[in-house]
């Protein structure tokens, strides 16, 4: 009789977690890096500031126009309309108007400009009538328009930015306005990257005839090419028990988090997870997902590892829906740009199997109506890499959902926002 084994079809398997349970697992274990960099503000965008960002003064700094226009008294304003006034100067930004302003008279000002004292209404130039060297205005007017007041858009000792927040290029205009030259950020994630596995073959060897070669490397070096983090990469290993050992040992010395694709299943070579049971700790190894299904995670000497599935497509799944997280906790990023869900229509139906979660690759759209709709991009076996590059969002099945018919909604997440 032959007894059947665990395989990546089986979704009733002893061990198999659920993507919940993995993620919440996950989140739990990973700590958050401690240590912080002084940077010039203008080397800071994408990175986790590590400091509240306080306001030392008033934006803006005085009362000024928010316009090109003419500056007038209040109780010129509550005259009856028309009434005429007289133009007296000119106040232009960084050049404050130092003479005293009568009943009856005002003053051609330009945007930015400050406000002289006793004036709290600005008229635009498009709203009054020029007759010699005095301007004719009617109704339709109210004090306090077009001016920008002290403190309206950050009031001293405000906290403007947050620690945890990833910095946009707003941020950084902001920060400068501040008159803010350098600020304290995490210090970038060190992330040691392999590719493992004798059948891999490097770009520029020649590749055997049941060889491949390596784009799971080449995938997370794209993905992690970011500001905030530091690749150590480790080349491809092979199935050598010891040298993988070695390898993964040499990187816990200096790596935040060590990435390994391929060598996690159940085959007779598959090493990796062998390897990190001898020199870590595995948490778990099998989650109802696909693809991914196969993914180690654990620590080697205190250092987080994820050994990630061999087929490409698993790899990237994995990595933007477990490592991912993960790293952005460890960098203490608490406040990101969105990474939206929503749900879109389906333009056909979608095969799922209930009993474990499933990430399909998607086409995202809008209709002539500005409706979402989405459609797979075909075939989605885990080594069709292209189903990736076709795809511009992920179509997130969930662990109880079935089959899908056409018209029904399903959750998308676009890569807009996540790549």
């Amino acid at each position: 009789m032959i007894k059947k084994q665990a395989s990546c079809d089986d979704i009733y398997e002893e061990g198999l977690i659920t993507v919940d349970q993995a993620l919440t697992a996950i989140l739990k274990s990973v700590p958050v890096i401690e240590g912080i960099e002084q940077r010039p503000i203008e080397k800071t965008c994408h990175r986790c500031l590590a400091e509240n960002i306080t306001a030392d003064f008033n934006v803006p700094a005085y009362n000024n126009s928010a316009v090109d226009g003419y500056a007038i008294l209040d109780e010129d304003l509550s005259k009856p309309k028309p009434i005429k006034l007289k133009i007296m100067g000119h106040v232009f930004a960084g050049k404050p108007y130092q003479s005293t302003i009568n009943k009856g008279q005002c003053l051609r000002i330009m945007t930015g400009a400050a406000l002289p004292l006793g004036m709290k209404t600005v008229l635009m130039q498009e709203h009054v009538a020029i007759e010699g060297d005095c301007i004719l205005l009617g109704n339709g007017h109210h004090l306090g328009q077009n001016v920008r007041l002290i403190g309206e858009d950050i009031k001293k000792d405000e906290v403007i930015l947050r620690a945890g927040k990833v910095l946009t290029p707003p941020d950084i205009g902001l920060l400068a306005s501040l008159g803010i030259a350098e600020i304290k950020v995490k210090r970038k994630l060190r992330i040691a990257i392999a590719s493992s596995g004798d059948e891999v073959f490097a770009l520029g060897e020649k590749r055997a005839s049941s060889g491949l070669y390596d784009s799971n490397r080449y995938s997370l070096l794209a993905a992690l090419d970011r500001s905030d983090i530091e690749v150590m990469d480790l080349g491809i290993l092979g199935d050598d028990p010891a040298h993988l050992l070695t390898t993964f040992q040499q990187a816990a010395a200096t790596a935040d988090i060590i990435i390994s694709t391929g060598g996690v299943s159940v085959g007779d070579a598959d090493y990796t997870k062998l390897a990190l049971q001898n020199t870590g700790h595995v948490n778990f190894w099998k989650v109802a997902i696909k693809p991914g299904r196969p993914l180690a995670f654990g620590k080697i000497n205190d250092r987080i590892f994820f050994g990630l599935p061999g087929n490409p497509v698993a790899v990237m799944v994995t990595f933007y829906q477990f490592v991912l997280p993960a790293i952005e906790r460890m960098l203490g990023i608490t406040h990101k740009l969105i990474v939206p869900t929503f749900k879109a229509r389906t333009l056909e139906p979608i095969r799922k199997r209930i009993g474990r979660s499933e990430v399909q690759r998607g086409i995202l759209s809008q209709d002539n109506q500005g409706d979402w709709t989405v459609k797979t991009t075909g075939k989605q076996g885990s080594g069709i890499l292209q189903s990736m590059s076709l795809a511009n969002a992920f179509i997130l099945l969930e662990h109880n959902q079935g089959d899908i018919k056409t018209g029904n909604e399903v959750t998308v997440q676009p890569f807009a926002g996540l790549f």
